[in-house]
């Protein structure tokens, strides 16, 4: 398999980028990348990282965490998002969840058999936490020891009808013929505000990549994820233990702004607790109080509260006894500078 060399990321010379070639579709040329972080002293294992929708891998704080325990951090950009997105492209669209696992497949390969890592942790936010577990339950790589589910969206938020039978056929058959129409919604850019620095919060990104006003949904994009929604609640079965983090709350009132730094304003977190155990058998589903959306970008109080989980949880279901690993402490990294 042809390899392009890696080179220097957006997020300083430490972190190492890799654009990853897939067959071009309707709109052309297709690409993924790879952006890969190393330990100081390594541990032997991996993590591997999928960001949600409309969003990029910027949270050096979450791999620093990762790397500081000695594991190497990898994080994919999907297609069509971030790093990989093209001026010719629609962003974020695909048809079919599955469609990501071509990515998913040559990132794990080169974690598994280039870099050598033989045991390896997947972590998926949102989206991809929806997207990383339908991956391991039809892939069963044996290199896959644990899952790290950051408010996953296993489900539609609002109303009950969102969520009824007969709004799941009206999706089918608008997506089958017009997949390309845009579904109307108001966007009120509140959490993307409550997160970056330029409006009071605290992360530096790119707001081109993740824009404040997140990104227009099509109906055929909408019919694959609630695909994806159906074979989970149908029952997945992935082996490895899995940790299911959400918010503690959630919040679709009418003053989001209000709740939008202790609050999930995105994703319903009883939907998420409801279909937590469809993973697998062995889940472990925590909910954070004052989390928001993307807990490891909540108030640094809370963001050690959930490193102090995803520690213990390592050192029950993860972390053999007695290993070098179990000598860190849980909480977040050593280092003040937290933006990208």
């Amino acid at each position: 398999m042809p390899l392009v060399p890696m080179q220097a990321d957006v997020l300083g010379p430490d972190y190492r980028v890799e654009t990853i070639s897939l067959p071009p579709d309707s709109e052309g040329p297709v690409v993924a990348t790879l952006v890969t972080l190393e330990p100081a002293h390594p541990n032997g294992r991996a993590v591997l990282h999928v960001h949600g929708f409309a969003d990029y891998f910027f949270h050096t704080e979450f791999a620093e965490w990762w790397t500081a325990r000695g594991y190497t951090f990898y994080a994919l950009d999907l297609r069509k998002y971030g790093r990989s997105l093209r001026e010719h492209q629609t962003p974020h669209y695909i048809s079919d969840l599955r469609e990501y696992f071509a990515e998913i497949d040559l990132a794990w390969w080169r974690i598994t058999q280039r870099d050598g890592h033989r045991e390896v942790i997947a972590s998926g936010h949102s989206t991809g936490g929806l997207t990383v577990p339908l991956w391991a339950h039809e892939r069963r790589p044996d290199e896959l020891v644990a899952m790290v589910l950051n408010s996953p969206w296993f489900d539609m938020q609002g109303s009950a009808w969102l969520r009824s039978p007969a709004a799941r056929v009206a999706i089918e058959r608008i997506g089958s013929s017009r997949p390309m129409q845009e579904i109307p919604r108001k966007i009120s850019g509140v959490y993307g505000r409550a997160l970056h620095h330029e409006h009071g919060g605290e992360w530096d990104y790119d707001l081109t990549w993740k824009p404040l006003e997140s990104r227009p949904i099509y109906v055929g994009w909408l019919r694959a994820v609630r695909r994806g929604h159906a074979q989970l609640h149908a029952g997945l079965d992935v082996e490895c233990p899995t940790l299911v983090l959400s918010s503690a709350h959630s919040y679709f009132g009418p003053r989001p702004d209000d709740h939008a730094r202790t609050h999930d304003i995105v994703l319903d977190v009883a939907q998420i607790r409801r279909w937590a155990s469809s993973v697998g058998r062995h889940v472990t589903s925590i909910g954070i109080e004052g989390a928001i959306h993307d807990i490891v970008l909540s108030r640094p109080e809370v963001r050690a509260l959930a490193y102090t989980e995803i520690d213990t949880w390592l050192r029950a279901w993860v972390a053999p006894a007695g290993s070098e690993e179990q000598d860190h402490q849980g909480g977040q990294p050593d280092h003040s500078d937290h933006g990208a």
